[in-house]
């Protein structure tokens, strides 16, 4: 009997994988979570097959999760689904140890596919992933101002190069607007910019919005 765990904030969310799993799986045992503390607590409490977990989630990512995870559970294959596209955080998702990453358009067409490749042991690579990292050995990464950033420093950098401002992305993430501000401070001098409206020049050339 398989032992998958989903993580994500929306609980039509979670319900409609629970669904979609139970189909290809009838006899599987299929837990929950709402947050990421909840997460690594259950992963602490009895073991998984699989981990499935949204990378935004409030207060700690889905990234900042995994992280906990592979200390805790090194084997422990986890998928990390976004809506974001693949090219803008696959690479950073396969780099922090993640097992696969899953657009939340796909999901549907790739979770089985997905499961049944970790299982084995593999990473769940799709096309598009494939053709990313082929590039990735071709670009000149000191281009790439962007791949400077920690995880949240990313996250933290997309929204204000999108017009959020500093207590929309304290929101977002159940952060006070001081440290989204430090943060914000990090992301500009990491990536040797001034201004938010450079931020969002830069996110347009490199497609990252």
């Amino acid at each position: 009997m398989k032992k998958i765990l989903i993580a994500d904030d929306h609980a039509i969310v979670r319900r409609g994988l629970r669904l979609l799993l139970l189909e290809e799986y009838p006899s599987a045992e299929i837990g929950e979570a709402g947050d990421a503390e909840t997460l690594v607590n259950k992963i602490i409490q009895q073991e998984w097959d699989v981990v499935i977990c949204d990378i935004s989630m409030p207060g700690r990512s889905g990234l900042d999760a995994l992280s906990q995870i592979k200390q805790i559970a090194p084997k422990l294959p986890v998928l990390i689904m976004s809506m974001y596209p693949e090219d803008q955080y696959a690479l950073r998702v396969l780099k922090a140890g993640a097992a696969g990453y899953l657009g939340k358009e796909t999901i549907h067409d790739d979770i089985v596919k997905a499961i049944q490749t970790v299982q084995l042991g593999k990473k769940f690579i799709t096309p598009t992933i494939a053709e990313k990292l082929a590039k990735a050995f071709e670009v000149d990464t000191t281009d790439q101002l962007h791949e400077k950033l920690s995880d949240r420093e990313f996250d933290v950098f997309k929204m204000l190069a999108s017009g959020k401002a500093v207590s929309e992305i304290a929101n977002q993430f159940a952060l006070s607007v001081t440290t989204v501000s430090t943060y914000r401070s990090r992301v500009l001098e990491k990536m040797g910019m001034k201004s938010n409206a450079d931020l969002t020049r830069y996110a347009l050339e490199k497609k990252l919005i």
